[in-house]
């Protein structure tokens, strides 16, 4: 049994039964909607525009009725527990699937108050999400994926270096499981298709000891960015949509979970030293000059994949040298 959190909403019952509804994203008439609702006609008109309200487009066509054009994938809750119940995924404890979340990372450190030791918070939609270095992630409603992780280690803060490589290497072999070959990583914690960020990881500790730590993994995957979105995102971007990967949101999440809660595991018994190769082979930027730039220093020299920590090795002027993880950010370096 998944033991569940109480989600907070954005919007009542009534607007996500008709969010499910039209989710289908055909036609349906307003007495048909009316009546399978249980409410009036302009009822069902005020809840379009709640809907309207989240960033969703409604048609609506006299003698036709309602419809989202090209539909919502929305999260599929009874699949997602099924999911969750199989020997592979047991581990999760608790459940979290909510309409929308200021933050998915905030709700699972909720579920460190709670007393689980790991949970999964879901969210069709996020309102402040957040990379590092306090970028924000673009969230527009069912159209992206955004979930955390909260997971226990019995292991010190110490321990974790190199815990957003594997999880880059974890959402890499799912995405080649379905068919994107050309996935590669960028240190620290992005994943990319032709230098192109597709996904992202936050990673944020707790619990500061010696022999056990509160991690909660923060993931984001662009998965079918509107168009109107774009001029929100500054960096380099792709979706799956455009790299020709069609699948539910909800396949998507459980093949990341088939890949990525056996390797947490991994990594607690094993370190990142397990993980180097792999990581080396999938690294963007491998052999490559890049700069990399804190808030008040910058190096430049030849990327030479991670160490057995996963510090980032750059061959400069001054030899190589290993630099760890922070507020690091890692380019490419400009021509000459």
């Amino acid at each position: 049994m998944i033991a569940k959190l109480t989600a907070p909403s954005s919007i009542g019952e009534t607007t996500l039964d008709l969010l499910r509804l039209l989710s289908d994203g055909q036609f349906h008439s307003g007495s048909v909607v009316a009546a399978t609702l249980g409410v009036s006609r302009t009822a069902i008109w005020k809840q379009v525009k709640l809907l309207e309200a989240i960033g969703l487009e409604v048609f609506s066509v006299r003698g036709k009725g309602y419809r989202i054009p090209g539909g919502v994938d929305l999260i599929d809750g009874a699949r997602l527990e099924k999911a969750l119940h199989q020997q592979a995924l047991s581990s999760i404890e608790c459940l979290q699937l909510s309409v929308c979340s200021g933050s998915t990372n905030s709700d699972a450190m909720d579920a460190f108050r709670h007393g689980y030791h790991r949970a999964l918070c879901v969210t069709e939609q996020q309102t402040q999400g957040r990379g590092r270095r306090g970028r924000t992630w673009a969230s527009p409603f069912a159209a992206n994926l955004c979930f955390s992780l909260a997971w226990r280690f019995s292991v010190g803060v110490a321990a974790l270096e190199g815990l957003s490589l594997v999880v880059g290497m974890a959402i890499r072999s799912a995405l080649a499981e379905l068919g994107l070959s050309n996935v590669t990583l960028k240190w620290p914690n992005d994943v990319l298709i032709e230098l192109k960020k597709l996904a992202g990881v936050l990673i944020e500790v707790s619990g500061d000891t010696s022999i056990e730590s509160q991690v909660v993994i923060g993931i984001g995957v662009n998965v079918a960015m509107p168009a109107k979105m774009a001029s929100e995102i500054d960096q380099p971007w792709t979706d799956l949509r455009s790299q020709g990967l069609v699948c539910t949101r909800t396949d998507l999440l459980i093949m990341l979970l088939k890949h990525l809660l056996p390797a947490l595991s991994e990594f607690e018994k094993r370190g990142f030293a397990h993980f180097k190769q792999q990581w080396n082979d999938a690294d963007a930027f491998k052999g490559q000059v890049v700069c990399v730039k804190t808030l008040s220093q910058s190096w430049e020299g030849v990327c030479q994949g991670v160490n057995d920590s996963g510090a980032l090795l750059l061959k400069g002027a001054s030899g190589l040298q290993a630099l760890h993880g922070g507020e690091l950010s890692v380019r490419l370096a400009e021509s000459s």
